[in-house]
Formats: structure tokens, sequence, C-alpha cells
């Protein structure tokens, strides 16, 4: 495929992220007067219905993880009430103050802080797990090049890891040492071992990755970093608020947190299954001297003494109540309910994958499904679930595809729906030999070397796409 080949596929998206070009106005410029503040809602309110139904109905993997009415009006509710707060500016909302250092304090005890033995975890609320991730890997560069002047560092990432450590890796002048996975889909300890050296900051593992949703070998992992004198991070981000509640429950989960002493940090998302509204997250440390690095502040700068501990300056405090107000309404038994539901419903539809012949689910996993075929074309079989109304994630390396189970497949009948679907566009696929849709090309063009130029084209195509007016 060549990049002049790119315009059919290009189209196609477009017309996905553009589907109101033709029935709504576009504004490329400010309006002369300001529009009416009725009309404004009116429309947003149409378009946000349209939206609705394509993940209320729970026919999307993962985006909405909790997605009730009344849990949403509750989040919109504590919005209203916080919407001028700004934790830049705690000596005007110490109430941020509160909220996010509750949070914090509250995840790290859920995630193995608050055990005898274990030093006080401390953290930050950041905005998502790509901010907690890309602050870590800074945390472990600038202590590694403070303390024992690593002038080229490296992070030691499994292949499986989600792409915010390279994109860390990137952003901060630092080198991504891949590690293999073994056929169980979870990251090879001896070769992290062999990819360990003087200039490495940082080893990494995931409970689970975004991938397969299998749990790396978190223990070996960290306690291989303990004795090399390296920070661990354990991204918890999809894991950390289901994990611990599936212990609670007797599923197999095998040592991941602050309990083993190897592991230095973590990253736990509050807006996933933490339930709290989109755009928080919190990164761990095990100790406040390592946190410390993580802080940006400068004594010279004209406007005054400057400080700020996560990328952001100003920030939205009502994000960080809506995260306090998710986890107090909860709590540990709303929790472990919540968790009990997800869990069974990632059965059911585990075992109807695997009773399809032409299938076979990756790795061994508890509710990040994927599956992969070497019989038909996997993108395709997307494609068909698209038709019926499914948004799953594609995967590459080897070419396959995943659901994430939230707790709008817990309804009841969609876990039904979403297994006798699945047969039936395997079946469409199975009658359709050489069928490619939409998904097939995209994905297929990004397991060539030959054709990376092709690839990097269309990802700048798509950026466009989404800030083009």
């Amino acid at each position: 495929m060549k990049p002049s080949d790119l315009d059919p596929v290009v189209d196609a998206l477009e017309a996905e992220l553009r589907p109101y070009r033709d029935s709504h106005h576009t504004y490329r410029r400010l309006p002369s007067g300001g529009r009416d503040r009725r009309e404004i809602l009116d429309e947003m309110r149409e378009l946000a219905s349209r939206e609705e139904a394509k993940w209320r109905a729970g026919y999307s993997s993962g985006a909405v993880y909790h997605g009730s009415a009344d849990h949403i009006e509750f989040l919109n509710e504590v919005y209203a009430v916080n919407s001028q707060s700004n934790p830049l500016h705690p000596e005007l909302w110490p109430s941020a103050v509160k909220y996010e250092a509750e949070v914090v304090a509250m995840t790290a005890t859920m995630l193995g802080g608050g055990e005898e033995g274990v030093p006080t975890v401390c953290g930050t609320v950041t905005s998502g797990g790509t901010e907690s991730i890309l602050l870590a890997m800074r945390t472990y560069r600038d202590r590694a090049r403070a303390e024992r002047g690593v002038a080229e560092p490296e992070i030691v990432v499994p292949v499986s890891a989600h792409a915010a450590f390279d994109k860390a890796a990137h952003y901060f002048g630092m080198r991504l040492v891949p590690v293999p996975v073994g056929a169980d889909w979870r990251a090879d300890v001896a070769a992290a071992e062999d990819a360990v050296t003087k200039q490495t900051v940082a080893l990494v593992a995931s409970a689970p990755g975004f991938p397969h949703g299998v749990i790396d070998p978190v223990e070996e992992l960290s306690e291989l970093a303990r004795r090399k004198g390296i920070g661990c991070h354990v991204d918890g981000c999809l894991g950390g608020f289901v994990l611990p509640w599936a212990e609670r429950l007797g599923y197999p989960v095998p040592p991941f947190d602050f309990r083993l002493p190897g592991v230095t940090s973590m990253s736990a998302d509050t807006h996933k299954f933490g339930y709290a509204a989109k755009g928080s997250s919190v990164v761990l440390y095990r100790s406040s001297e390592l946190r410390r690095y993580q802080y940006y502040k400068t004594a010279t700068w004209m406007g005054g003494l400057y400080y700020s501990p996560t990328f952001a300056g100003s920030r939205p405090g009502a994000i960080s109540a809506e995260a306090w107000a998710a986890m107090l309404a909860f709590g540990e038994e709303g929790y472990t309910i919540a968790t009990k539901a997800l869990l069974e419903t990632a059965a059911v539809i585990r075992a109807g994958i695997e009773r399809i012949p032409e299938l076979r689910v990756l790795g061994d996993p508890l509710w990040v499904i994927a599956f992969a075929s070497e019989e038909i074309d996997v993108y395709a079989v997307m494609d068909q679930m698209s038709a019926r109304g499914w948004n799953l994630n594609g995967l590459q390396h080897p070419p396959a595809a995943h659901i994430c189970v939230t707790l709008r497949h817990a309804q009841p009948g969609v876990a039904q729906r979403f297994v006798a679907d699945l047969e039936a566009s395997v079946a469409d696929v199975r009658h359709m030999p050489g069928s490619q849709g939409v998904m097939a090309p995209i994905y297929g063009m990004t397991g060539a070397v030959k054709t990376r130029g092709t690839v990097e084209e269309l990802l700048a195509r798509y950026g466009d796409l989404q800030f083009k007016a």
C-alpha cells in the first residue's frame, strides 16, 4: 500500500469522525454575536443523545466503565458544586487538597500501602493513566541522573506494555529496551534480566496489560529490579481498581502491588474501574523521597516561586472531587459487588469465545479478553461485529481483537448477545474468503516494516482529521 492509496481509508475514517458535517453548522471562526445559551445546550443534548446509543446498551469495549444514569447524575452534581475549583490555588480551594490527598491515600491503602511493614505510600492525582506513566518515568530518569549520574537512561519494558511508556521515552530522551513475552503473553523475566544495564533506570510490569489482559510476573520482575537497585513501575491503570477485589473474591490474582518490596511505583486509573469521571488517575510511589523527583520547581521566575506537582499548572479540581466522591460512594463493599458482576460476565464471554472453533483466546485473562485466529481474518470479524453495533479494540503482532468487559456488559443479556453476534460474524467471514473491511488494511499494514512510512502517514492524517473544522 502506497501513501496515495490511503485516500479511501482516510475517507472512511473521516465519515466516522465527522458525521455532523452535513447536518450541523461548522464553525471556522467565532460568530459575530454570541449564540443563545439555550440553543447551544439544545444542540449539545441532541448530539449526546445520538452518541449515547453507541455505549449505553453495552456494545463498546471499555470506554464507559459504569454509565448508569443515576451514577452519571451524581457525578454531574459533584462537578457542578466544584466547577470553579483549581488545585493550583490551594489557598482558595483547600477542599481540592483534601479531596486529592484522600484519593491518593485510599488508593495507596487499596494497593498494599497500608499493610504492616510497608512504608507510607504516597502519590499524586493526575489527568489519566498516560500522565501517571509519564510522570513516573520522568521521576526515574531524574533520580538516576541525580543519584547515579546516568546520562543515557533506559527503560526495560515488555512489548505488551502500554504505548505511554514509548511516549515517555520519546518525550524525555530515554531509550526504550523491549522485552519479549512468552507463550502465555506474560513478560519474559530472563530476557528482562539480560536487558538491564548500568543505564537502566526502571523496569516495567503490567497488571494487567492492555492488549491481552494478562498479568505480568510482577513478583519476579520487581525482585529483579530490587536486586539491581532500580525502580519497578507496575502499570495498574486497568487493574488497580479490580484486582484487589478480585483477590478478595477468591480469583487467582498473583502478587502485584506494594506488598512486594521491589515495587517502587504504580499507576491506577480512578476514571476506569474506580468509576470516576474521565480525566483522573493516580500515580503512587513507595516513598516521598522518590516522589520529590516528580515535582517541577523554579525559584528564578519573575512571577515568583513556582511549583507544580504534575505536568499541568491549572487543573480542574472538580474532576478530583468526582474521583473522591465516586470512591466514597462505592466503598469496599460496592467495589467488591461491582467486580463480582464484572468478572462473572467476563467468564460468560470468554467461554463463548472459546466455543468458536476458529478463534483462540490469548493467555489467561480475567476481564480483558483477546482473541486471534489462524483460520480467518480477525479484522474482517471486527468489521462484521461493527456492522452489528459492536465496537472492539484491534490489536497487532499478532492480528487480534479484544473486548474490555465493563459494567455496561453486565446488563441482562448483553454477554449472550455478544457471543451470538461473534458466532454469526465468524460464520459470515468464513463464507466470504478473502474478505477485508476498513479495519483489515489499517491494522494489517502496520505489521510490515516496508510500509512503515505509509503507516506514519496514515496516523498523521488521522491526527489532522481530529483537529480539522
